[in-house]
């Protein structure tokens, strides 16, 4: 038998909600006390091994549910020292991503790691160490390796952020850049690609030296960029009135960036409506 004490009513619920998810041949007691709330008694017939794991496991889920986003704020606020809202939620969701994102881009970032999981071999441990549990306890005292991984992972979050607001800044920047210029260009269509692909109002398409050409005129260092770059750097150099980009992938970066740069020049349709002919199969 197993005593587990809540000092929250929704953290109690929330726990029986993950118990009876993860087993439901777990039999469970409940009462309230004056003094520390909810008294869970679990017990269950079967091998102790699944029935520790399995309290561990909802304790996590409650945790995850109700104390992650209080612990990540408290780590913003008081370890890294931000105060603007708008930047505290901005990181706050970045924290989320880096902690439980399911996409490629979050697993690197956190070295393919499960923060999960040493959350999980915490509270087994505690689980395993004594027949009364505290939930509040353990949260408040037996959690700093969690909460010094947590704090580490706030970091990458923040410098997520940090390259987010570079990046605005940039766009920003070349965007008003665009606006003062007077186009070389009048209609550029592309095809998305690594690199693009670039073609005149007439089908034919640029070539190399007619982009370095193009390049060779306009002084891009002024705004960070260079001629080896074949994406950006030739739109910058023509400033074109519109835009035509062909693909199937609306949301390549490369192409988010032309849109957020050049905004209502920019149109976007499938590689099936370009309107010259050329060998797709070599894109």
């Amino acid at each position: 038998m197993l005593e587990v004490y809540f000092e929250s009513d929704k953290e109690a619920i929330s726990f029986c909600e993950h118990l009876f998810q993860l087993n439901k041949k777990i039999e469970l007691h409940w009462k309230t006390t004056e003094k520390w709330g909810n008294h869970l008694q679990l017990d269950q017939q079967e091998s102790s091994d699944n029935f520790m794991e399995t309290i561990a496991g909802a304790m996590v889920g409650v945790f995850v549910t109700h104390r992650l986003t209080d612990m990540i704020n408290g780590i913003i606020k008081h370890d890294y020292y931000y105060t603007n809202s708008d930047e505290i939620e901005r990181i706050m969701g970045l924290a989320h991503w880096v902690f439980a994102g399911d996409d490629e881009d979050s697993q690197i970032v956190r070295n393919n790691k499960d923060p999960s999981q040493l959350l999980y071999s915490l509270f087994l441990a505690n689980i395993n160490n004594s027949g009364v549990l505290h939930f509040d306890s353990i949260i408040n005292f037996q959690l700093k390796v969690f909460k010094d991984q947590l704090i580490h992972y706030v970091g990458l979050a923040i410098d997520e952020f940090k390259r987010e607001e570079d990046h605005q800044a940039f766009i920003d920047m070349l965007r008003s850049y665009i606006i003062k210029r007077k186009p070389v260009v009048q209609t550029v269509h592309i095809l998305q690609g690594d690199p693009f692909s670039f073609f005149k109002s007439d089908g034919k398409p640029f070539s190399g030296m007619d982009l370095r050409i193009l390049m060779q005129k306009e002084p891009l260092y002024i705004v960070g960029l260079d001629a080896e770059e074949l994406n950006l750097s030739p739109l910058i150099a023509m400033a074109p009135e519109k835009i035509k980009l062909f693909g199937d992938d609306p949301s390549d970066p490369k192409t988010l960036t032309v849109i957020n740069i050049f905004q209502e020049r920019v149109e976007f349709e499938p590689l099936s409506n370009f309107p010259f002919p050329y060998d797709l199969k070599n894109k």
